[in-house]
């Protein structure tokens, strides 16, 4: 996979030659060092060879691809870890150029509610007030993240109900493996958290 850009500083050629095509964040550094953004990817080398093989219509792109002096990129187990890097890495390091996530109040989170038997609902940063848990987040695709939501209620078969809707049996969740019904005391709180 050539790019068609023979300009690229020598560093972001390098790096573009070992690229793998694995799941991952990158990121981009100005030559001052800075990072001024940060990506996911399902495939890495495909995602950011993307950037460096067309002419960009968005003005953003056509500003930010020149002022890249250097990648970098650290190689998840999944597109759900990627997706998790990348939101912590934007929040920590604030690269000018994912402004879509500085305004974050209209993306959505994942949130552990603080519950006696916790559940994974998703949220708004304008509900922190009203909802008590641990927010993950913001996710600019929504559709990612509730397809990794979707795969982690595969996974763990959690709460998923407020409240229950029935008082003296399971709800359909516990009959088909996605729940525990701690709702109707089916396990403790302690065997539950584990």
């Amino acid at each position: 996979m050539a790019t068609k850009n023979a300009n690229l500083p020598q560093e972001v050629q390098q790096t573009l030659s070992i690229i793998p095509e694995l799941s991952g964040s990158y990121q981009y550094y100005d030559k001052d060092g800075e990072i001024i953004y940060v990506g996911k990817a399902k495939n890495l080398k495909k995602r950011v060879y993307s950037y460096f093989n067309k002419h960009h219509d968005s003005p953003k792109l056509r500003v930010m691809v020149p002022q890249i002096a250097k990648i970098q990129f650290i190689v998840t187990d999944s597109e759900v870890e990627a997706l998790i890097l990348e939101s912590h890495l934007i929040k920590k390091h604030k690269p000018k150029y994912n402004v879509l996530l500085k305004d974050d109040k209209k993306f959505p989170y994942f949130v552990i509610t603080e519950e006696e038997y916790p559940r994974i609902i998703v949220a708004r940063k304008a509900n922190k007030n009203k909802i008590k848990g641990k927010y993950f987040g913001p996710y600019t695709d929504s559709r990612a993240m509730y397809a990794t939501l979707d795969l982690i209620k595969k996974l763990f078969p959690l709460k998923q109900c407020k409240n229950p809707k029935f008082k003296d049996r399971p709800c359909l969740y516990y009959h088909i493996g996605r729940c525990m019904a701690p709702c109707q005391r089916l396990i403790t709180p302690d065997e539950y958290k584990k």
